[in-house]
């Protein structure tokens, strides 16, 4: 069964809430399609102890605002797929799951989407599909080799499930600081990061970040100096676990081993440390395989854009992969300034 609509939104998550927001706003006829049984996206799946960067009322998605949460300065994960789900049915959108979108294909003046349950003809394509569902490990020399458990971000949930254990934890990010903070006093933790870890002023979060990320956007569009963005400033909000674990000197790095054996990490001077589990916090890749049928990726596997529209096809825009998307697209607060112009440039196409 093929069915029609003028938008197919790919992605129920905060960019696709966000999408649908604007697209009724401009009374466009539209269907969102979600893999996921539930609302709430990648925060559903979230390790227990997770918790924004930044307040609630800096959190929040367009028309909106996120309420606080009661005795908590920086919304919980659970908090957010709460206000997700209450943001979903407060504009009534129309969210089709669980729907795996499998291809996106041209099909003369449409594009075609395929799913696990039929398929769409739309004028217009948003993939706002994010980053979670594909998560990166690096190519460690060994890594096949060690018999302890191995896991990524992703897999994280409670240190509860390594109380006791020798844990090392790889990645100088803020998944990898905030992990090593949950791990940091149930486990004999080995914390190891690329290079030294760089925290952010402890006044510093998730506000500080989208404007420095908006900032550069905008220098770089004005042709003047780049001002280097969120990267100048460091790598690792400084959310409280993380400070409390950093100030009790349980947050310290060592440099990254160079392979694995049976039973551990190896370091270049032979160093090893034994491990019982290893967890990568590695990051992710775009999810971006449903739009393999257009061919559009590039040599380095990102698709062109100008803005959120894919420069060799402007029936599609992708929406919340990152900077490369619009200025710190991927948070909750940062997808609100591109997707309205996705929105009125998906409607001038129609028009």
């Amino acid at each position: 069964m093929t069915r029609t609509s003028q938008v197919v939104v790919i992605g129920g998550g905060q960019s696709g809430l966000a999408a649908g927001y604007h697209l009724r706003r401009l009374g466009l006829d539209f269907v969102t399609l979600d893999a996921q049984a539930t609302p709430g996206g990648a925060w559903q799946h979230a390790w227990d102890s997770l918790h924004l960067f930044s307040p609630a009322a800096y959190s929040s998605l367009p028309g909106r605002p996120m309420p606080l949460q009661v005795g908590e300065t920086y919304p919980d994960a659970a908090h957010v797929v709460g206000y997700l789900t209450e943001y979903e049915r407060r504009y009534d959108l129309p969210v089709h799951r669980p729907v795996r979108v499998t291809g996106v294909h041209r099909d003369g003046r449409l594009l075609r989407v395929e799913t696990d349950s039929g398929s769409w003809h739309a004028q217009a394509v948003i993939s706002a599909t994010g980053t979670w569902w594909r998560p990166f490990l690096p190519a460690v020399p060994g890594r096949s080799d060690f018999r302890g458990r191995q896991l990524h971000t992703v897999e994280y949930r409670s240190p509860h499930d390594f109380a006791g254990q020798r844990v090392v934890v790889v990645g100088g990010g803020n998944s990898g600081a905030q992990i090593a903070a949950d791990l940091a006093y149930d486990t004999e933790l080995t914390w190891v990061t690329q290079r030294p870890p760089r925290f952010l002023a402890d006044d510093i979060d998730g506000r500080a970040l989208f404007d420095a990320a908006t900032a550069r956007r905008r220098a770089l569009d004005g042709g003047r100096t780049d001002t280097g963005g969120v990267a100048s400033l460091g790598d690792i909000v400084a959310v409280p676990p993380v400070r409390e674990a950093r100030d009790a000197g349980r947050l310290k790095a060592s440099p990254m081993f160079v392979r694995l054996d049976r039973d551990g990490v190896v370091w270049a001077d032979g160093t090893r440390t034994e491990a019982d589990a290893i967890v990568w916090c590695t990051g992710f890749r775009p999810a971006l395989s449903h739009l393999a049928p257009l061919q559009l990726r590039g040599r380095r596997g990102r698709i062109a854009t100008v803005g959120t529209r894919a420069l060799e096809e402007p029936r599609l825009h992708l929406l919340g992969y990152g900077d490369w998307t619009g200025p710190a697209s991927a948070t909750l607060i940062g997808v609100g300034r591109p997707v309205r112009g996705t929105a009125r440039g998906i409607a001038e196409l129609l028009t």
